[in-house]
This record gives structure tokens, sequence and C-alpha cells, in this order.
């Protein structure tokens, strides 16, 4: 049993030298691989029309508006009632 033991230490010795090896040698690979995926999905991508991106701008922007001046009525009618209750 020793000498099988011996022989599997030896073995897993080894095992991560060849590994390490392997993964030096696939790095430029891997970036390769990822750049021809980027690719594909770049392909994949449904981009807007002129129209949609007018349309969704529009929209974004009323909504601004509509907020900036929801926000600017609270903030001066506040501070109107904060102005008259400190002043009683």
């Amino acid at each position: 049993m020793a000498k099988e033991d011996l022989k599997s230490e030896k073995k897993k010795e080894k095992t991560p030298a060849k590994s390490s090896a392997k993964n030096q040698k696939k790095q430029p690979n891997k970036v390769a691989k990822y750049f021809k995926d980027l690719r594909s999905e770049f392909k994949k991508v449904v981009w807007p029309t002129k129209k949609q991106v007018i349309n969704n701008t529009t929209v974004v922007l009323v909504t601004i508006l509509l907020i900036g001046i929801f926000v600017g009525a609270f903030d001066t009618i506040g501070g109107w009632a904060l102005k008259m209750f400190l002043n009683k």
C-alpha cells in the first residue's frame, strides 16, 4: 500500500504543473473567445429606430419637467408655510 500511496502522491504533484502550463497557454484563447462572443452578442442587439429614440426622449424630458414643477411647487409652498408658522 505504501508504494501505491507514493505513486498517487507523485501523480498529484505532477498534475498541477501540467494544468498551470495549460492555463497559461489558454489565456490568449480565452481573450480571443471573449471578443468573438462579444461581437456575436452585439449582432443580436436590436437597436431602436430614430422615431423610437425621439419618442422615448420626449417622454423622459416631459416626466423630468413635471416632477421638477411638482418638487418646486412643494418646496415653495412648504417654505411659505414654514415662514408663516415661525412668524407667529
